[in-house]
């Protein structure tokens, strides 16, 4: 159950990014658009906390953490690509 709690929360965070023209739907932009490199350092921010969240709910449930290689981490910006693909459509391609 777990594990789709965390999946839903990185499709949620995935998609943040491009569904407003705010700056982490707080900070106004100057040029009232935000592009796809404010965009972009979004969704790198938000994978990397949707990575602590999940770490310290490994960590909580099992008392340890696994050791993971870079192939893991890979994967799990793919993943995490792939599930901002609705918003980027909707905010770049659909509009």
């Amino acid at each position: 159950m777990t594990q789709f709690i965390i999946l839903i929360l990185a499709f949620a965070a995935a998609n943040l990014p491009w569904l407003s023209n705010r700056l982490f739907y707080v900070i106004p932009l100057k040029n009232k658009v935000k592009n796809l490199v404010w965009c972009l350092l979004e969704l790198m921010i938000l994978y990397l906390i949707v990575g602590c969240i999940a770490f310290y709910t490994e960590y909580s449930i099992f008392g340890q953490t696994s050791s993971q290689g870079w192939e893991f981490y890979i994967v799990t910006i793919s993943l995490f690509l792939v599930f901002a693909f609705p918003g980027f459509v909707y905010k770049l391609l659909w509009k």
